[in-house]
C-alpha cells in the first residue's frame, strides 16, 4: 500500500485554487472545490497533454488544448473530445496539512 504524501497546508490552497504534486513519479492535479479537496491525474486521456494549466468550469476540469472536461470529483469525462476517464486518488486532511496518495497498484 502506497503512503500518503503531505501535499499543500489547507491554508494554502483556498476554494477554487488547484496545484500540482507528485506521487510516485504521477503528476497529480489537488483541486479545492468548495471546501472539499480531490485528486485527479494531470493528464488529459484525449491526447496525454498535462489539465492543470487549464481551469475549473461547472465542478470539471477543462484540458486547455483540446477543451475536454473532466469531473473533478470522479474523474469522468463531462466534454469531448476525452472519452476515457482520468484517475482519481484518495485525499484526507489530517492536522491542517492535505494529503494525498496513489492507490492504483494496491
Amino acid at each position: 500500500m502506497s503512503d500518503w504524501i503531505n501535499a499543500v497546508a489547507e491554508t494554502d490552497l483556498l476554494p477554487g485554487q488547484h496545484i500540482v504534486v507528485e506521487v510516485e513519479d504521477a503528476a497529480i492535479l489537488l483541486v479545492n472545490l468548495d471546501g472539499e479537496y480531490y485528486a485527479l491525474e494531470d493528464i488529459c486521456t484525449h491526447d496525454g497533454s498535462e489539465i492543470s494549466s487549464g481551469c475549473m468550469v461547472d465542478g470539471s476540469f477543462e484540458c486547455p488544448r483540446h477543451g475536454a472536461r473532466f469531473d473533478i470529483k470522479t474523474g469522468e469525462v463531462t466534454a469531448p473530445p476525452a472519452y476515457e476517464p482520468v484517475d482519481t486518488f484518495p485525499v484526507q486532511v489530517t492536522d491542517g496539512i492535505v494529503q494525498v496518495r496513489d492507490d492504483r497498484w494496491d
